[in-house]
């Protein structure tokens, strides 16, 4: 009798040690599917969060290069029109403004408004304005770079491209640089 209960002791022992290491063996499965399961929820949010920022980042820099764009196609109607101060007003309205053109730069809003006004001086000489070919580049939150075509259809027509630097200044995208070039004819 005394081996028997020593034997159902041993087989009680080993029975819980079976079950304790069984059930060490499944906090710790369950321990690594756990971590395996976080581990794949942690990087399928960072996955979602940056695609939806790297989504909204891009709408919102397409959304900027619409607006431009469509700030441009008005600077046209108003040159259309002969109205060279509504042309002007996406321009910085500042000392800084620069404006680079046939191998000199210029410095300044009035500078800049007073050579417009010297060099077209009526709607002969400044014909009908097109701007075409129009590209955009995020420079930073707060930047960006338009490159493009422009076209005078007169008498005697001129072309040329331009590069535009635009500044977002107080909630409103200006112009801050302009350098525009003529294509020799």
């Amino acid at each position: 009798m005394k081996v028997e209960a020593r034997n159902r002791r041993t087989v009680s022992k080993v029975a819980w040690l079976a079950l304790s290491a069984a059930s060490l063996g499944f906090l710790l499965w369950q321990s690594s599917l756990a971590t395996t399961i976080e581990s794949t929820i942690e990087s399928t949010i960072e996955s979602t969060i940056e695609s939806t920022i790297e989504s909204t980042m891009e709408s919102a820099v397409d959304s900027t290069a619409e607006e431009l764009i469509q700030v441009v196609q008005k600077q046209s109607a108003a040159w259309d029109r002969g109205d060279l101060s509504e042309f002007m007003t996406p321009y910085w309205n500042d000392e800084r403004l620069t404006f680079s053109s046939s191998g000199k730069t210029q410095r300044g809003w009035k500078a800049t408004f007073e050579n417009y006004k010297k060099n077209y001086p009526d709607r002969a000489t400044m014909g009908k304005l097109t701007f075409s070919e129009l590209e955009t580049q995020e420079l930073g939150s707060d930047a960006m770079l338009m490159l493009g075509k422009w076209h005078l259809e007169r008498e005697m027509p001129v072309s040329g491209n331009f590069s535009l630097v635009w500044k977002r200044i107080d909630g409103k995208w200006l112009i801050v640089h302009d350098h525009s070039s003529s294509l020799r004819p």
